[in-house]
């Protein structure tokens, strides 16, 4: 079942317990495998950065709106929680109003994220932390049944790792709502994005220990992300535009099907080369890394709305140009930016195409790499299917 809202209100108010703090952070440096950490119903003021290194350990309270970590007023520390660890749970808790990321697990086989909140409680603002829920370089990550809200980077980011499963989550007024990055074999599926400048992000980015890859994204609900876009200058996704449903940067084999995608502004799905993001120096992007999204195969998706507004000048200039002023881009917009090593007879190979089974479904390759000279609204060349991927399975915990 899709969540629809937070059901329960966050407890009041209380005055800062150094006790419980106290307690909390020797139970995080004694922890020994095996060892459960309770956080009580209640608001906890916390003022420093918590860290978990020991592995085995579950840290659980009695729900994400009833036991609450408050880092506001934040003293020592970025991260709300940081694990360095393999087998962690973590569950029915929140944390709200870190200084930088809200939890951050590094180097972890075998995490599980269930039932938590992640929130900046001001909305969206360029000075929230960049991250949520935030694995890197993780093996076996499960995250379900979690709201995510406020994030100036990512609500849910799981990067550079494998085997990932994303589902029952809520993610809202993120710049990114869910981002796969540089991650091999996630399904991200029957999770709500909504409010954020863009729902879901598959990327992949250059300097980086691996490229990702085998991505899923199905059975969720991405509508109405038109959240201006908050993100510091500079940042990987600073240039979102806002109005974005589900975007592929320069990410390969990623399956887009039974989603309920509609009233994004600026179009319904985008794919984009890394060139036209804007990151794009031959000094900065390694050697070996691939900016090209190929073997995209969108099928069985549920559209409306939406490309009516895009963000961005040319997008806006183009919108009018090509379908007038009360007109709406189609459901998928191309940069149509490819490697000129992979066509043939004037189009991408099959084994690379963007491939649309998507009945009425349009698309738009916007010849970006061109200046917008050769505009096409030919859906011909995407006429086609690419074999299916397979469902990730993931490794039980030892």
């Amino acid at each position: 079942m899709l969540l629809t809202a937070c059901s329960e209100q966050a407890p009041e108010p209380s005055v800062k317990n150094e006790s419980f703090q106290k307690k909390l952070l020797t139970q995080l440096i004694k922890a020994k495998p095996g060892d459960v950490i309770t956080i009580p119903e209640g608001r906890h003021v916390i003022d420093r950065a918590l860290s978990l290194n020991v592995s085995n350990v579950v840290i659980k309270g009695v729900g994400k709106d009833k036991s609450v970590l408050s880092f506001k007023g934040q003293k020592q520390g970025a991260e709300g929680l940081i694990v360095t660890a393999d087998n962690i749970v973590l569950e029915n808790f929140a944390v709200e109003d870190t200084k930088g990321d809200g939890i951050k697990v590094n180097e972890c086989n075998h995490l599980t994220v269930r039932d938590v909140r992640v929130e900046w409680t001001n909305g969206p603002d360029t000075k929230n932390g960049a991250y949520g829920l935030y694995p890197v370089q993780c093996e076996n990550v499960l995250i379900e049944k979690s709201v995510v809200i406020g994030a100036s980077d990512a609500g849910i980011y799981v990067g550079q790792s494998r085997d990932v499963i994303v589902r029952h989550n809520r993610a809202e007024y993120n710049v990114a709502g869910i981002e796969i990055e540089n991650t091999i074999g996630a399904d991200v599926y029957e999770n709500v994005a909504t409010n954020n400048t863009g729902g879901i992000l598959v990327f992949n980015m250059p300097n980086l220990p691996q490229p990702g890859h085998s991505t899923r994204i199905y059975n969720n609900q991405v509508f109405a992300n038109n959240t201006s876009n908050f993100a510091p200058e500079g940042a990987a996704v600073s240039g979102v535009p806002a109005g974005s449903g589900v975007i592929i940067n320069s990410n390969d084999k990623v399956e887009i099907f039974e989603n309920d995608i509609s009233e994004n502004k600026t179009a319904n799905i985008i794919i984009s080369s890394y060139f036209s993001a804007g990151y794009y120096s031959e000094k900065s992007t390694a050697k070996d890394f691939d900016p090209y999204p190929e073997t995209i195969f969108i099928y069985k998706n549920r559209f409306s709305g939406g490309g009516d507004s895009p963000d961005h000048l040319e997008l806006k200039a183009l919108k009018v140009a090509q379908f007038g002023f009360n007109g709406r881009l189609p459901d998928i917009l191309w940069d149509g930016i490819v490697n000129s090593e992979k066509i043939s007879e004037g189009k991408l190979k099959k084994e690379y195409a963007i491939c649309i089974d998507n009945d009425t479904a349009g698309i738009i390759n916007v010849d970006a790499g061109n200046n917008y000279k050769n505009i096409s609204t030919d859906i011909k060349p995407h006429q086609c299917v690419h074999d299916k991927l397979p469902q990730v399975s993931l490794q039980r915990g030892s």
